[in-house]
């Protein structure tokens, strides 16, 4: 063991004389722990978490001062592996929503911490950063934000390859379970199985991990209880049985006796439903749907913003037009053909009775189904690859200027 200064001797006795609380403990142990270990791995900043946004804020450092030494620290066997599935495969950059006050509007919570760094750094931001870095960009229909190449490995190219022109450490296995503060400017100590670590600024990228939550709360910070933020809606239906794979391009969904109404692409699954619109649902509804230990009814439009009225007035014109055609033969208001006859059936309407034969109070029923159709959901489902929830570290316990918690200075976060 190395000979330990003496001075460290005088520091550590006059941290012994003051009132021994928790915080005092932590910073003896912070002592201890610099005083006797060796430490072989000594960075300027490190980042814990190889998801995007860890990538992310290490370039943005290195490109602000490259002389740095900075190091991420990945649990898994490889970093961006939720960038790698994302977007079914392409990843979803981002959204195109160029202002900071309509796109803070589209976050279920946090939206006011948000309005500042949205304003510093915001949508076209990130869209001229990857072009910059020869990753085109291109906008969909519904918004949402791809690589040209409709493939998420670019994105992980430009984040390496980028990493890699700055000697960013990328540094895999080593799953962080202690993080010691300093303690008159020294560096913090993060312990991992295999390793130690000396830093003088790091940063939590690890999105939702409670084993992250239970670290920072050690340290002092407080930590609200995380409920699930993301997933599709168990269902089981007559009406979308056997339609997995099919989806309708803007349907609007919600839960009545709440305010929870989103709209977008709907996807049906073997297990229900999913896509945008009922992503966006589970996000905004996160703690309301927790509440109701996921047990509820979902009202269903196919047809987005077209009402029960503008519904049935066009299916009686085809009533007319179409009086000799069976009403199976053709999908009206461009649904599935699948999609179309369940909700023929749904509505009492055989596939092979002519249109000039179906009774009004079938095309009542019929409006009523791709409209207003109520579906029953039990249960959620959650792929741990994707999972979000709603909570961890209090916002107001970090300065959104410069993303630095309000205890610790040098310690910063990019979701925790």
């Amino acid at each position: 063991m190395q000979m330990i200064p003496d001075r460290t001797f005088t520091m550590l006795g006059l941290y012994i004389r003051v009132e021994f609380d928790a915080f005092h403990a932590l910073k003896i142990k912070a002592f201890l722990n610099f005083a006797t270990m060796e430490v072989k791995h000594n960075f300027d900043v490190i980042i814990i978490g190889g998801g995007a946004a860890g990538l992310f804020a290490a370039i943005a450092c290195a490109e602000e001062n490259p002389q740095l030494r900075i190091a991420i620290l990945e649990k898994g066997k490889e970093v961006l592996q939720k960038v790698k599935i994302s977007g079914g495969g392409r990843c979803n950059v981002t959204h195109a929503c160029f202002e900071p006050r309509a796109l803070v509007k589209h976050y279920p919570r946090g939206s006011k911490a948000l309005l500042g760094p949205f304003t510093r750094f915001c949508t076209g931001d990130t869209m001229a950063w990857y072009d910059e870095r020869g990753v085109p960009l291109k906008i969909e229909a519904d918004g949402r934000v791809f690589p040209e190449s409709d493939k998420s490995q670019t994105i992980i190219d430009c984040l390496i390859e980028n990493a890699q022109k700055y000697q960013i450490s990328l540094l895999k296995h080593q799953n962080v379970y202690e993080v010691i503060p300093p303690v008159n400017g020294e560096s913090w100590l993060l312990k991992t199985k295999a390793d130690q670590f000396l830093a003088r600024k790091i940063m939590f990228a690890t999105g939702s991990s409670p084993r992250v939550w239970e670290m920072l709360a050690k340290l002092g910070h407080q930590i609200i209880s995380p409920v699930p933020s993301l997933f599709t809606f168990n269902i089981r239906d007559d009406r979308i049985e056997g339609l997995a794979g099919l989806s309708v391009p803007m349907a609007q969904v919600k839960i009545p006796g709440t305010k929870l109404q989103t709209q977008g692409p709907l996807l049906i699954t073997h297990w229900g439903m999913s896509g945008p619109a009922i992503l966006r649902l589970s996000a905004w509804g996160a703690r309301d749907l927790h509440a109701l230990n996921y047990q509820f009814d979902l009202i269903v439009n196919w047809l987005g913003f077209l009402t029960f009225e503008d519904v049935q007035a066009e299916i009686k014109n085809m009533k007319e037009a179409w009086n000799k055609k069976q009403t199976g033969t053709q999908a009206m208001f461009q649904l599935p053909s699948r999609l179309w006859k369940k909700m023929l059936c749904a509505a009492g309407i055989p596939e092979d009775l002519r249109w000039a034969d179906v009774s009004k109070k079938q095309i009542n029923k019929l409006a009523q189904e791709l409209t207003a159709g109520i579906f029953k959901v039990n249960g959620k489902s959650t792929f741990k690859e994707e999972f979000v929830t709603a909570g961890g570290l209090v916002l107001t316990e970090v300065d959104f200027k410069r993303f630095e918690s309000k205890l610790f200075h040098d310690l910063y976060f990019a979701g925790a």
